[in-house]
């Protein structure tokens, strides 16, 4: 097995490189810009006395980010050629991922808001595999020129990882001739709504609660007179764009319904595990970055005498943690580059389970390593003068979202222990 980063990759990261250090860098220290990176950036990023939604000359740096990557033929790199990208394999995008977040903070690569010069575009392809050729030609269109923002509305107040039990409805009613749904319920962490033009809308339509058949996903326009942002939930890493939304009696004709009736949750499994191996290499490079830091660091402070790397209390620790970015590393590359010889059906049975490994070790492996920076650093280390404390933040809440660590471990010990049968025909062909 060849354990080497294919050339053309290489060479593509060497790319990114340059266009970060023409084009990226100097708009970040323009005009104050770096304020949004340094020891003022939680303020700066956050509007305080606007439900703590992020400031709009925040947002408008990362679009002019955005619309310069995409100039210079970056930001749909993922995506098929069909769309402008270049047909990005798993292996590609997992070293783009890692490279990015091993550089450390900056304009390049904010993943706070999911943001950066590769971009990641989930929904494009949900649509291009589960949308009416309309909606498709609609909402691909729109969301690449940037007129159409979706929200994803699926967790609810009162049930998180188990969507199974929703208590949104949807119940047919036809007006005006015309056939249609009346929905209504209420969600929870709908990000990005305060710029958001439609919301995949999750309802249970038929069938038991807990039931996965009978949950069916609406598009609904989200200046809908029934949708109402009901509070913005502050969270650990603020700015907050994630509100509990209510929608009361809101009425879409058959149309508005995305991907097969019934079947809703498929759209929601759809793209899990590219995010999931493309966010667990962005945990590994973090580590990665702030393991490196801390060993620099360790190299040159000299407290009573002699330098913090010599001492055994300092090098032990982070050699552990270096030692398993270095296993996790490996377990995401090969097992992206096993995604890449696979159709996502065949992902879905065969690799699921080491996507999760990847996942949660990942997410683990970032909180220890911002942890451990920190306290090598010692007092600098927790002000927020070093970055630290924000790559903690920011990635903690992966142990949470993307399905907690307990969801992606009780889908490894699913494979282990034969509750998903570990005899099924083939499934060591790829391994």
């Amino acid at each position: 097995m060849d354990f080497a980063i294919p050339d053309d990759i290489r060479t593509y990261l060497a790319a990114l490189d340059d266009f970060i250090d023409k084009e990226i860098v100097p708009l970040q220290m323009h005009d104050d810009n770096n304020r949004f990176f340094d020891h003022r950036r939680e303020h700066a990023r956050t509007d305080w006395d606007n439900n703590g939604l992020p400031r709009p000359e925040w947002e408008e740096l990362l679009r002019e980010m955005r619309r310069r990557a995409d100039k210079a033929g970056h930001l749909r790199f993922g995506l098929p050629k069909e769309y402008g990208g270049a047909d990005g394999s798993n292996l590609a995008m997992a070293c783009i991922r890692e490279h990015l977040a091993h550089k450390g903070l900056g304009l390049h690569n904010d993943l706070q808001n999911e943001s950066s010069i590769v971009g990641n575009f989930p929904q494009v392809l949900m649509f291009r595999d589960f949308g009416t050729p309309e909606q498709a030609d609609e909402f691909i269109n729109g969301m690449l020129a940037g007129t159409h923002r979706i929200c994803f509305g699926l967790t609810e107040p009162d049930h998180g990882s188990d969507a199974t039990w929703m208590e949104t409805r949807g119940v047919r009613e036809t007006r005006d001739g015309v056939d249609g749904w009346l929905l209504n319920g209420e969600k929870m962490w709908t990000t990005g709504m305060h710029v958001a033009s439609h919301v995949m809308l999750f309802a249970r339509t038929s069938g038991d609660d807990g039931a996965a058949k009978g949950i069916t996903c609406f598009l609904v326009p989200a200046d809908d007179a029934g949708v109402k942002i009901e509070e913005y939930m502050w969270t650990f890493n603020m700015p907050t764009d994630h509100p509990r939304v209510s929608f009361t009696n809101i009425w879409v004709p058959e149309s508005a319904i995305f991907g097969e009736p019934e079947n809703g949750l498929a759209l929601a499994q759809h793209f899990v595990h590219e995010n999931r191996i493309r966010q667990a290499a962005s945990g590994v490079g973090a580590a990665q970055y702030c393991i490196d830091q801390s060993v620099a660091y360790a190299k040159k402070r000299a407290p009573f005498g002699k330098p913090l790397a010599t001492n055994q209390a300092i090098q032990f620790p982070l050699t552990e943690l270096h030692t398993e970015c270095e296993m996790i590393r490996n377990l995401v590359y090969k097992t992206a580059a096993q995604m890449d010889e696979m159709s996502k059906p065949e992902v879905a049975v065969y690799l699921s389970d080491k996507v999760s490994m990847c996942n949660y070790r990942a997410n683990r492996l970032v909180c220890e390593a911002a942890d451990r920076a920190i306290q090598v650093h010692g007092g600098i280390g927790y002000s927020r003068h070093m970055p630290f404390e924000h790559i903690y933040r920011h990635h903690r809440r992966y142990r949470i979202t993307e399905g907690s660590e307990e969801i992606q471990i009780r889908k490894v010990a699913a494979h282990l222990f034969g509750f998903i049968d570990p005899t099924r025909k083939g499934k060591n062909k790829k391994a």
